[in-house]
């Protein structure tokens, strides 16, 4: 996984593309947002390429970080881009942040049985002390490999199976909220 693209950099996405960017080269990241200047400040911030959907939807590593109600809109003009890649032999991954989508899901709107990384990380990620716990549906061995080592900037990497990720989420994202309600009480 030698190119790395986002595709929503909003508070998630650009969490996650921080934490990447400590591990991976900046010049191998691609930002692309709906509102182009907020991947264009984001990408002068961390030293990495803005551009637009489709040259995200080229990396190797593919961060989905868009909210799961615009996912199927997102994915459906790359679906020809993701077909284009199969057909030539490229091997790509899907990582979605989007609570509540299956990875089956994400296959469906995506186009294709795509290999596909589910994660539900927490904002602490952004700063490396983070909780991601994931799944995978289709990905190789070295390819969940190359994903926990691009992870370790975010923190904490757990598998975990995809019937339990809602549950760890909610422990994880909530943690840090109630560790700190507790410290101040």
């Amino acid at each position: 996984m030698k190119t790395i693209g986002f595709i929503g950099c909003g508070n998630m996405g650009g969490a996650m593309a921080r934490a990447v960017c400590r591990v991976a080269a900046p010049a191998n990241v691609v930002l692309a947002n709906r509102t182009p200047a907020k991947a264009e400040a984001l990408a002068a911030e961390l030293g990495c390429r803005a551009g637009s959907n489709e040259d995200a939807a080229g990396c190797d590593l593919v961060f989905l970080g868009v909210k799961p109600q615009m996912m199927a809109g997102m994915l459906a003009p790359l679906q020809p881009v993701f077909a284009r890649r199969a057909a030539q032999g490229e091997r790509f991954v899907l990582c979605t942040m989007a609570a509540g989508l299956t990875m089956a899901q994400i296959q469906q709107m995506a186009g294709g049985a795509y290999p596909v990384i589910r994660i539900n990380p927490n904002i602490p990620s952004a700063c490396g002390e983070g909780m991601v716990p994931y799944c995978t549906l289709d990905a190789s061995a070295q390819e969940e490999a190359d994903f926990c080592r691009l992870m370790a900037g975010a923190g904490r990497v757990d598998p975990i199976a995809e019937n339990l990720i809602d549950a760890a989420s909610c422990v994880s994202g909530c943690g840090p909220a109630w560790a700190c309600q507790f410290i101040e009480a």
